[in-house]
């Protein structure tokens, strides 16, 4: 019989085991190889005899490691570089590549300046020039570069609205995409006739290119039609700056000009390649579970939904193990990946992960040795300190026993007081990745 702390120090072991499988330098160094005057990246070669000019550009939370990366591969070929990382996610000392901390989820000054610099960096640009983009999750809110007519603080009302209404990233980035400089494919739009390459750490499930960091590379699948609708399946129109809805409209209509789509000439001189992936920690974190005695499995990378609802179904799985041994028998973890949403009503504060922990407590009073675990890769759950939450069992008895309900919480939207009250928030720190969330169900 394990004790607790013993449990604990397992489901933490698994959980960074996935972790370090999408170290974001890592990634870059397992892509990109320089071998005299030759490049490769992934599965393509790059003779830099033929540039004149290198350029690295970006943004996203993994910015500064991969940044790092690259720079020890390629040197002082660098010309210039420039991203834009979340604020207190820099790890490494400037060189050519320079760093910008700006804000996220909300879109700041720091980050519209970061990217008017890369706007400006990439302004007449030749053949001759080879620009390397390192994207990652964040991008969205980091890379802010708002058409005329809307401005940085209608993009920050519009960024609130959208967070809080329950819409997906997809979704969401339908909107960002169509009133951006940069997003949507527009920066390889601005970077053309130059080769573009672009390095992405996915956080979007499923990993499509044109959703993550909206896709700033990669031809647009969406169209202000579609963005219109999220206002209005929302019933948000009303809600988000008048700047937004008319720009919006004249899209809608034709009177500006749509985000470059499939078979625009300015993809023929670009190359996305994913170097890192929620299936990728996933993968990790069953091969770790399974290295440590306990029977595992990855369930799905494509886990969406209402995080409280979410968090009921995986404590359902726990106790199908538990009384029936299935889908695995115990000691087992089940892991899944993908990204929760949450529709916020109380006033309190939490993330996803830590919703979802919440909502499988409640579910789980007074099962014995089941643990859900929620767990954002970024190391930040929603606007919080917090990577997510432990449940179990007792949990909820717990909370009671210091006259705490746990209910009241989730009604309240205020699971991160609730779990620091019990001291079973998961507290890493920056982890300097972003590949999405991760669930575990752990029965011992």
């Amino acid at each position: 019989m394990t004790t607790e702390r013993e449990r604990k120090e397992l489901m933490e072991t698994v959980w960074n085991a996935a972790l370090k499988a999408v170290d974001p330098a890592e990634a870059v160094r397992k892509n990109v190889n320089l071998m005299g005057e030759t490049l490769t990246i992934g599965q393509r070669t790059y003779d830099l005899t033929n540039y004149e000019r290198i350029f690295v550009v970006g943004g996203g939370k993994a910015g500064s490691p991969m940044a790092a990366a690259l720079e020890d591969i390629l040197g002082d070929r660098i010309t210039a570089g420039l991203v834009n990382v979340k604020r207190g996610y820099v790890q490494r000392r400037e060189g050519r590549i320079k760093l910008v901390e700006a804000g996220h989820p909300t879109p700041d000054e720091a980050g519209r300046q970061g990217a008017q610099r890369i706007v400006e960096m990439l302004a007449d640009l030749t053949e001759k020039d080879l620009v390397i983009c390192l994207i990652s999750g964040g991008g969205s809110a980091l890379l802010t570069m708002p058409v005329p007519g809307i401005s940085l603080a209608d993009v920050q009302a519009l960024t609130d609205v959208l967070l809080r209404c329950g819409a997906t990233i997809n979704e969401v980035n339908a909107v960002r995409k169509h009133i951006s400089r940069i997003k949507g494919g527009n920066l390889a739009r601005m970077a053309y006739p130059a080769q573009v390459v672009s390095l992405i750490l996915s956080d979007v499930v499923g990993s499509p290119l044109d959703v993550i960091a909206s896709g700033p590379t990669v031809p647009d699948t969406t169209t202000f039609q579609d963005a219109y609708r999220v206002l209005e399946r929302y019933g948000i129109l009303n809600e988000v700056p008048a700047s937004v809805v008319k720009h919006l409209a004249a899209g809608k209509a034709g009177e500006v000009e749509e985000t470059p789509k499939e078979g625009d000439k300015v993809f023929d001189k670009v190359y996305n390649l994913v170097i890192g992936s929620n299936e990728v920690a996933a993968k990790a974190a069953v091969g770790k579970a399974k290295e440590l005695g306990l029977a595992s499995m990855l369930l799905s990378t494509y886990v969406e939904g209402e995080a409280r609802e979410v968090g009921k179904v995986f404590a359902a799985l726990g106790k199908e193990i538990v009384r029936y041994g299935r889908p695995l028998t115990r000691p087992a973890c089940l892991v899944a990946g993908g990204e929760t949403t949450v529709t916020i009503r109380g006033k309190g504060k939490g993330g996803r992960n830590q919703e979802l922990a919440l909502a499988a407590a409640l579910a789980l009073d007074g099962w014995e040795d089941v643990y859900v675990v929620g767990l954002a890769t970024d190391g930040t759950d929603g606007p919080t300190d917090a990577a997510g939450a432990i449940a179990s069992g007792s949990t909820v008895a717990r909370a009671r026993a210091l006259g705490l309900s746990a209910e009241e919480y989730l009604a309240d939207n205020d699971s991160y007081h609730f779990f620091e009250a019990l001291g079973e928030l998961i507290v890493t720190g920056p982890t300097n990745t972003n590949v999405n969330d991760l669930i575990f169900v752990f029965v011992f």
